[in-house]
């Protein structure tokens, strides 16, 4: 996917309507993605521009603490650089206020409307056990299928915590096994029977089964939303 790099906006050549024409082209290839029902990895992507202009327009300085994590001290020390030399030219800040602000009010409708893409795909998710559940449901399998599909996709996961100064959060990683045909024969249960006879782990897995009626690319839309809707999911549970 071609995307912006993380300091488009203060790179170059600084001229509002060159700006302005490089990020409607970007916002319109993430708007072509959003037609073709694929969220990802657009929307993240789109979400991290926005959230680092914010940071620009709160801290001019860019200090390291408060610019994104995804920046190198490479590119921080750069961005510092440019802002020294950028700081006696009062006309030049203004024109980068300009197009930070003009960035941010033009992706709010980009961002709305992912969002409510992904809240769409979301809600229309049901999640639901594979027998019984076990204690320990931090690790386990769960099965992917939509409305108009003949397989069932199995992937194993484990849920693990992630430690950042003053925060921590939840991530699932996950694997794919393998599909089986959508039939009578092939029911939630006797796959299930088949996973646990390759399990080496002392305890239970849990399963569960992750469906949709509706009808979505796997790897852009319908498996990173399943993804996130579980690890909520599993901290309900918990």
């Amino acid at each position: 996917m071609n995307t912006l790099s993380e300091t488009w906006f203060v790179e170059g050549n600084i001229d509002f309507e060159s700006k302005k024409y490089t990020l409607l082209a970007y916002l319109r290839r993430i708007d072509q993605a959003f037609n073709n029902n694929q969220l990802y990895p657009q929307l993240s992507d789109l979400i991290f521009h926005y959230n680092n202009l914010q940071k620009f327009r709160k801290n001019k300085a860019l200090l390291q603490s408060q610019f994104p994590k995804k920046l190198t001290n490479v590119q921080l020390e750069n961005l510092r650089l440019i802002y020294e030399e950028m700081i006696g030219d009062s006309e030049l800040i203004m024109q980068i206020e300009d197009i930070v602000h003009y960035a941010m009010q033009t992706m709010k409708g980009t961002v709305s409307a992912g969002a409510d893409f992904y809240d769409f795909v979301e809600n229309s998710l049901a999640i639901t056990p594979v027998g019984i559940l076990p204690l320990h449901i931090d690790e386990g399998f769960f099965f992917l299928c939509d409305g108009q599909s003949n397989t069932i996709r199995v992937y194993d996961y484990q849920l693990s915590f992630i430690s950042r100064p003053n925060d921590q959060y939840r991530a699932l990683r996950s694997h794919f096994v393998d599909e089986w045909a959508r039939n009578f024969i092939n029911t939630y249960e006797s796959i299930k029977l088949e996973l646990l006879k390759g399990w080496k782990s002392f305890t239970m897995p849990a399963v569960y089964c992750i469906e949709t009626d509706l009808k979505y690319p796997v790897e852009a839309t319908l498996l990173p939303v399943a993804k996130r809707s579980l690890v909520r999911h599993l901290a309900a549970e918990a």
